[in-house]
């Protein structure tokens, strides 16, 4: 399977990918900080548990739990999600290329996961797009049908196939650790 970003040479990945994740670190930092307000008794979780609504009521429950403030910080969080989408997506799809890379010159088996999970980490950008927009209409206008289920089923894999990528490309630099320790 060819992998999304082949067209990075080998030894410029290093280039691309620590400012990717520098980069995706201080997003995620800022909307953390940012998002900070939309921790309620409601949503524990901020705006990860609008994400997971998943029914017009609890959705709507969530968004009356925010003051006109706190849905100020909601929407700028929704605003910087979509910077973030390509930064994160680009950082894990490397992350798996660069992990693919370092298990194929072990010999290992899981280097041909590589691939496959960098092509996930771009459809959950796609999903994370797709929920951002269902999130936003609900939030200037009103929790309705299809939006809090369209958001919670984009959410749920958006979150398994990052989480893989994640700890497929942590997994590669361990390795790659390892290997260069001895």
């Amino acid at each position: 399977m060819i992998h999304p970003l082949s067209f990075i040479p080998v030894e410029r990945q290093g280039r691309f990918f620590w400012p990717l994740v520098i980069l995706a670190l201080a997003v995620m930092a800022a909307m953390n900080l940012i998002g900070a307000p939309l921790k309620t008794e409601t949503a524990p979780a901020g705006i990860i548990s609008y994400e997971l609504a998943g029914m017009v009521s609890e959705a709507g429950k969530i968004l009356a739990s925010w003051d006109a403030p706190a849905r100020e910080h909601a929407a700028f969080v929704q605003g910087l999600d979509f910077l973030f989408i390509p930064i994160y997506a680009g950082a894990i799809a490397l992350g798996c290329r660069m992990a693919s890379g370092v298990l194929r010159r072990k010999g290992w088996a899981l280097a041909s996961l590589g691939a496959p999970l960098a092509w996930l980490a771009l459809l959950a950008a796609l999903l994370d797009v797709i929920e951002n927009i269902a999130l936003v209409l609900m939030l200037f206008g009103a929790p309705a049908n299809p939006w809090p289920q369209i958001a919670l089923w984009c959410a749920v894999p958006k979150f398994t196939f990052v989480a893989l990528g994640i700890l497929y490309a942590l997994f590669g630099g361990v390795v790659h650790l390892i290997g260069s320790k001895r």
